[in-house]
């Protein structure tokens, strides 16, 4: 066996596994369930490709094929911050810790005390000889 038919066994072997690999991460994209867990599957898929594209190319002997593995990464690289920008809100509704977060599970959360003109807040305990 010589070394050029090993490496292309070799090659070979990689871009079966790689597309099954392909093939786990679009049913990742389709099952979801989150609109992250797609955008993140359609990420993998295209640096996969790309992966795939260059292995091509070296099995090959095509030097162009590198070229078009860039454009095919640029490509990949615009869409996914595209999806990103459309599915995945800049301004979340409310955060998890912020205020008014634990509103429906104490109200008495979004109330602030005021303190009256005189400084002295309403339920303080008096001071001195005030009030016994």
């Amino acid at each position: 066996m010589t070394v050029e038919r090993a490496y292309t066994i070799l090659y070979s072997c990689i871009l079966a596994g790689f597309s099954l690999l392909i093939l786990a991460m679009l049913v990742r994209a389709v099952k979801g369930p989150r609109i992250t867990d797609r955008i993140l599957s359609i990420n993998m898929i295209g640096t996969m490709v790309i992966s795939c594209i260059a292995i091509s190319a070296n099995l090959l002997g095509e030097a162009y094929l590198l070229d078009v593995a860039l454009i095919y990464a640029l490509v990949s690289f615009v869409s996914v911050l595209i999806f990103a920008r459309i599915y995945i809100p800049l301004k979340p509704q409310r955060s998890a810790f912020g205020p008014g977060a634990f509103s429906e599970i104490h109200p008495s959360h979004e109330k602030e005390e005021t303190v009256p003109e005189d400084g002295i807040a309403a339920g303080a305990p008096a001071g001195k000889g005030e009030g016994r």
